[in-house]
C-alpha cells in the first residue's frame, strides 16, 4: 500500500521522539485525563458494570461476578479486577471506573506509534498516535464501563509481538503475544483468539512464515496462554454449575443451565446467531453499519479515498515483497534507498508490507464477523486502530513522495509532476472544510434559536423522547436533541463552532502552501478541540444520563435501614444503586418478575433463575402492601412507568425529586 515508483532524493523532515509525545501526551491529557471526573457514573451498563467490579473489590470473590447480589455471567473477569484493584487504591469512583480506558487509548497510540515507526517511518507513527487518540469513536466509547478499549490494546500487542518476533528473531516476543492474546480472552472472551487467528493465519500462509512455525513456540505458548485463559473459566463454571433439570435456552426457577452453558454457548454461539437469551439488544442497519465507521474514524476517515486509490495503483506488488526472497532487482533497491543502506531499506519495505497485509486482514475480518453477526456500534472497536495506522502510513508515504519531487523539480527546473493521492489528501481538506463550515452553521443556528431562553442545568427536560432503536443502541439518545437544547450547551457549542470554523480552514491553507505535516496535524488538532467541546456537553447531560443526584438525595435524607425500590429493571438506576449500596449494606428492591423471559434484561436475568438468588424481587401487590409499612421506602421509576406507579399507589406518593425522565418518591413525610 506504498507508492514506490519514485526514489526519495533527501530525508523528509520528521519530528524527534520527544517533540511527537510531547503533543500526544498534551493531547492525552486534555481529551482524556481531563474527562475522568465528570460526569459520574451513567445508568445501564456503566454503573451496572462498576457495580460488579465494586462486589469484587468488597469481598475479595475473584471469580463470581455480581450485580446487585445477583450473578451476573455474561462478562470475563480482566476489565474488573483492574477497576476492583483501583477501587481499592482510589475509592470507588467515576475516575477510577474509567481510567483503565483511558489508559488503554494511550497504549493503543502507543503500539500505532511503535508499529508505524518501524513500517513507515515518524511521520507516520505522529500520523497514527494521533489518529488513535483524536478520532471520535475511541473517544466516544470511552465515556463508559466496557472492555473494548482494553480489548483493542491486547490484540493490537500480540499482532505486534507476534510480526515483530519474527522479524527481529526474538524468541521472548511471542511468549509476550500469547500472553497478551490469553488476557484478551479473559477481556472479552473467545472472540480474542478467533480475530487473532484470523489475522495471524492467512498472513503467516502468505509471507511463507508458516515454514518458520517452531519459531512460534506453538507448545509452550499455547501452555502459558492456557495458564493464563483456563483458570478462571474452570472456576466459575465450578462455582456456577447447572441448577435443577433445565430444558431449552430459557431458563426458570431452579431450573438454570450453569456458567459453561451459558458463557460459551448463549454469549458466544447463540449471540453471533442472534438466538441469545435474553435479546435484550438491537442489530445496526447493513448500510448504518458501514457507513457509521467513517464516522468512527472521522476525521481521518477523510484519507480513506487517498489510501484506497494509492492500494489500488499498487495492487500487483501487493505480494512482491512478502515473501523473504521475494522483491525487485538489485538495481531496484539500491534506487530507492537513498536515505537509508540497502538492507535497512529492503528490510523496513518487507516489514511494511507484511504489516499491512496483517492489519488490514485483521480489520477486514472484524468488520464482515460482526456485520454477519448482532452487533452494537462499538463492537468493531479493535478494527478503528488497524485502519487508521493503515490510512497514517499511504498518507505519510504520500507527503513524503510530494515533497521530494517538488525538492527535485527545485533542483532540476523541471515543470511539476503529479503525484499519486495528493489530488486526495487536497480534497480531503476541503471536505473537511466543508463539513466544518456546515457543523459551524447549525450550531451558530441553534445558538440563534436559542438565544432568548434561560440556562437549563436539566438538559432532560429540553429533549424529545423519540425512543430510536428502543434505546437498545448505544447513540439512541443521540437523536433525542432539540433546538431549545442548545440552550444549556452554549459553551460547548461555541468551542466546537469555533474550531470547526478556524481548524480545517487553517489546514486547508496550510495544505495549499505545501506544509504537509503542519496540515496534517492540524487536522488532529481540530478533531482535539472539538472533542474537548464534546465531552463538556456531554457533562451537561448528566441528569438524563445518570442518577446520581437522586443517590445523594437519598444518602442526604435517609438512613441505612431504609429499602430503596426501583419500578423496573435494575439498570435503569443502577448508578443509584452504585452510589447507595454501601449506604444501605443490602440490594436494592425491583419491582418485577423474577426470572422473567419478558420483563427482566440481561444482567438480571440468568443470575435470578439460580435458586439461592436474593429475595429481592417484589410482584405488584406486594410493593403496595408494604408501601407506607416498616422502614421507609424509596422508589424510582422512569417516566415510561411513571403513570403506573401513580395509579397502583395512588395517594400513597410522596415526591422527593424528579431529574430529566425519572422521579423519586418516598411513602411518608421526610
Amino acid at each position: 500500500m506504498t507508492d514506490t515508483t519514485k526514489p526519495l532524493s533527501r530525508p523528509a523532515s520528521s519530528p524527534s521522539a520527544l517533540v511527537t509525545w510531547v503533543l500526544l501526551l498534551a493531547v492525552f491529557a486534555a481529551i482524556y485525563l481531563a474527562a475522568l471526573h465528570l460526569p459520574p457514573l451513567l445508568d445501564d451498563a456503566d454503573a451496572t458494570h462498576a457495580q460488579a467490579a465494586a462486589h469484587m473489590a468488597e469481598t475479595g470473590d475473584l471469580v463470581t461476578l455480581k450485580v446487585n447480589g445477583i450473578r451476573y455471567l455474561e462478562k470475563p473477569p480482566l476489565p474488573y479486577w483492574i477497576v476492583a484493584g483501583l477501587y481499592k487504591v482510589l475509592g470507588e469512583n467515576a475516575y477510577a471506573t474509567h481510567l483503565p480506558n483511558a489508559l488503554a487509548v494511550l497504549g493503543c497510540a502507543w503500539i500505532a506509534w511503535l508499529w508505524c515507526r518501524r513500517a513507515w517511518g515518524d511521520r507516520a507513527a505522529l500520523y497514527a498516535a494521533l489518529g488513535t487518540l483524536t478520532s471520535f469513536g475511541p473517544f466516544l466509547f470511552t465515556r463508559f464501563f466496557i472492555p473494548e478499549a482494553l480489548l483493542s490494546f491486547l490484540l493490537l500487542a500480540a499482532l505486534y509481538c507476534l510480526l515483530t518476533g519474527f522479524e527481529s528473531l526474538r524468541p521472548g516476543r511471542f511468549y509476550i503475544a500469547w500472553a497478551a492474546l490469553a488476557l484478551a480472552t479473559l477481556t472479552k472472551g473467545l472472540i480474542a483468539p478467533i480475530f487473532f487467528f484470523a489475522a495471524a493465519i492467512p498472513t503467516l500462509l502468505l509471507s511463507g512464515y508458516w515454514r518458520r512455525w517452531r519459531q512460534l513456540k506453538p507448545v509452550s505458548g499455547s501452555l502459558l496462554f492456557l495458564l493464563i485463559a483456563v483458570p478462571w473459566h474452570v472456576l466459575a463454571g465450578l462455582r456456577n454449575p447447572t441448577q435443577g433439570h433445565p430444558s431449552g435456552i430459557i431458563p426458570t426457577i431452579g431450573n438454570v443451565h450453569g456458567f459453561w452453558y451459558f458463557y460459551f454457548l448463549n454469549e458466544h454461539v447463540f449471540r453471533f446467531l442472534g438466538l441469545r437469551f435474553p435479546h435484550d439488544y438491537n442489530r445496526l442497519p447493513f448500510v448504518a453499519y458501514w457507513l457509521l465507521h467513517l464516522v468512527w474514524v472521522f476525521p481521518w476517515s477523510l484519507f480513506f479515498p487517498a489510501a484506497l486509490i494509492i492500494a489500488w495503483r499498487t495492487r500487483h506488488t501487493w505480494l512482491q515483497h512478502l515473501h523473504r526472497d521475494g522483491g525487485q532487482t538489485v538495481d531496484f533497491y539500491l534506487d530507492h534507498a537513498v536515505r537509508e543502506d540497502v538492507a535497512s531499506y529492503v528490510f523496513r519495505l518487507k516489514f511494511r508490507t507484511r504489516s499491512a497485509w496483517l492489519l488490514g486482514i485483521f480489520a477486514a475480518f472484524t468488520l464482515v464477523f460482526f456485520a454477519l453477526s448482532t452487533n452494537q456500534e462499538y463492537y468493531t472497536w479493535p478494527a478503528w486502530i488497524p485502519l487508521v495506522m493503515l490510512t497514517a502510513g499511504v498518507l505519510a508515504s504520500i507527503e513524503e513522495t510530494w515533497e521530494s519531487v517538488r525538492h527535485e523539480e527545485k533542483q532540476s527546473g523541471s515543470s511539476k509532476t503529479r503525484v499519486a493521492g495528493s489530488f486526495w489528501i487536497l480534497n480531503a481538506h476541503i471536505l473537511f472544510a466543508v463539513i466544518g463550515a456546515g457543523v459551524a452553521a447549525a450550531l451558530i443556528l441553534g445558538l440563534w434559536e436559542s438565544r432568548n431562553l434561560p440556562y437549563v442545568s436539566d438538559i432532560g427536560t429540553l429533549l424529545a423522547h423519540r425512543a430510536v432503536g428502543d434505546y437498545s443502541l448505544s447513540m439512541s439518545h443521540f437523536f433525542d436533541l432539540t433546538g431549545p437544547s442548545f440552550a444549556a450547551l452554549r459553551l460547548p457549542a461555541i468551542i466546537a463552532g469555533v474550531a470547526l470554523l478556524l481548524g480545517p480552514t487553517t489546514g486547508l491553507g496550510l495544505r495549499l502552501m505545501r506544509r504537509n505535516m503542519a496540515a496534517t496535524v492540524s487536522v488532529g488538532l481540530t478533531a482535539a478541540v472539538f472533542l474537548v467541546a464534546a465531552h463538556i456537553a456531554f457533562i451537561r447531560f448528566e441528569p438524563m444520563l445518570s442518577s446520581k443526584q437522586l443517590a445523594d438525595t437519598i444518602i442526604q435524607k435517609g438512613s441505612a435501614t431504609d429499602d430503596f425500590v426501583i419500578y423496573g429493571e435494575q439498570s435503569d438506576a443502577s448508578s443509584v444503586v452504585f452510589y447507595t449500596h454501601r449506604f444501605f449494606g443490602h440490594p436494592a428492591l425491583l419491582v418485577m418478575e423474577r426470572c422473567s423471559p419478558h420483563g427482566n434484561g440481561s444482567s438480571m436475568v440468568w443470575g435470578s433463575c439460580y435458586p439461592d438468588a436474593p429475595d429481592i424481587f417484589l410482584t405488584e401487590d406486594q410493593l403496595s402492601a408494604q408501601w407506607g409499612q416498616g422502614n421507609r421506602h424509596w422508589l424510582f421509576a422512569q417516566d415510561t412507568k411513571r403513570s403506573k406507579v401513580q395509579q397502583l399507589l395512588a395517594g400513597k406518593l410522596i415526591p422527593v425529586q424528579t431529574i430529566a425522565d425519572k422521579t423519586l418518591w418516598t411513602d411518608r413525610p421526610l
